[in-house]
């Protein structure tokens, strides 16, 4: 019986060993190389090096590691057809079945101090994501893995199963290609800003990720989750803020409490922002922010009714105290003393 394979490249190596052992106990053997094969060998798991699969050695201080036609070819190979098996065994190449891969760290890679554009670089992984893309172009025989979590349901579905359904293989397909394409898209737009004066690209592409899905969408009926770009921007924002207590927030509270904090961000003394359907409808700057409260209330006394309030300085008990008489969705602050909450 023909041996079944699976290439096993990470830089991430949460959960690689446990996803190791359980490819063999399911009949696999393991294709790897560089920093992933010395782990799983030191984890006593015996590895084929990539190496020793294709018959020529890595280069380039392991630039050039996994891409070669074996290793391609063995992964885009479409099992229902002869043309395509047959071509393997001409060439003496085993198809490849399973593929875990992620990717060097690139993004990590930026929020380090001064660092440098050669560190940059050559954190840009090529062989990681041209693995991802081969794999999941061919879904419907290759299972592409680049999330840790998905390890263990992988395993246990092959052990079950013999294979892992197409289903699965198809939303792991997808969160490959998201995988990269937000990877890409990091690297592009870092680049453009650090080599070129170019404002305007002709193509811009954000990637962004999930931070939470709200409780409702603009409306009740509605359905509605917040995004944030990477990698992710230091700064005051509602984004980048920790909730302390109280329900989760909705569409329009995130949509307020965001108007609120561009709003506060203006002023440098004390000030206080109140919104109403993000609309700034009361805002004050004073000695202290419990006096620009009451002025900012003072000029709508109506609308901070299920409203939102920003302020730009730490929340004291008396200032708590006073808030806690009206209905407020939203209260933001730089901080909030012990006392206040």
């Amino acid at each position: 019986m023909q041996k079944r394979l699976a290439v096993v490249s990470v830089f991430d190596k949460k959960g690689i060993e446990r996803f190791a052992k359980g490819l063999k106990e399911a009949g696999f053997e393991i294709v790897s190389s560089g920093g992933t094969s010395r782990f799983l060998r030191e984890k006593g798991i015996d590895v084929i090096e990539v190496s020793s699969l294709t018959g020529f050695p890595e280069m380039l201080g392991g630039r050039v590691k996994t891409l070669h036609p074996v290793v391609h070819a063995g992964i885009l190979a479409r099992r229902g057809l002869k043309q395509d098996m047959k071509a393997l065994d001409d060439q003496g190449i085993s198809p490849i079945d399973v593929v875990a891969c992620n990717l060097y760290p690139f993004e990590e890679t930026l929020l380090k101090e001064d660092v440098s554009l050669e560190k940059v670089v050559e954190n840009i992984d090529i062989g990681g994501p041209t693995l991802v893309r081969s794999a999941a172009k061919n879904f419907e025989y290759v299972t592409v893995v680049v999330n840790p979590d998905r390890y263990d349901e992988v395993v246990e579905e092959i052990k079950q199963n013999g294979v892992v359904s197409r289903e699965k293989r198809v939303a792991l397909a997808v969160e490959a290609f998201e995988h990269v394409a937000r990877y890409d898209a990091v690297i592009a737009n870092y680049l453009r800003r650090r080599l070129t004066e170019e404002k305007f690209p002709r193509n811009l592409t954000l990637p962004f990720e999930l931070i939470q899905k709200t409780r409702y969408g603009e409306n009740p009926h509605q359905e509605g989750a917040v995004y944030r770009v990477v990698p992710v921007v230091d700064g005051a924002t509602i984004i980048n803020s920790r909730k302390l207590q109280g329900k989760e927030l909705s569409y329009n509270n995130i949509l307020d409490a965001d108007c609120a904090v561009d709003c506060i961000r203006e002023f440098s003394e004390p000030a206080a922002v109140i919104v109403k359907h993000a609309t700034p409808c009361g805002i004050a700057c004073a000695g202290n922010v419990l006096r620009a409260w009451e002025d900012a209330y003072e000029t709508d006394t109506y609308s901070p009714f299920g409203g939102v309030v920003a302020f730009n300085r730490e929340v004291g008990s008396d200032l708590a105290e006073i808030l806690s008489r009206f209905f407020l969705e939203v209260v933001v602050a730089p901080s909030f003393s012990e006392k206040s909450l």
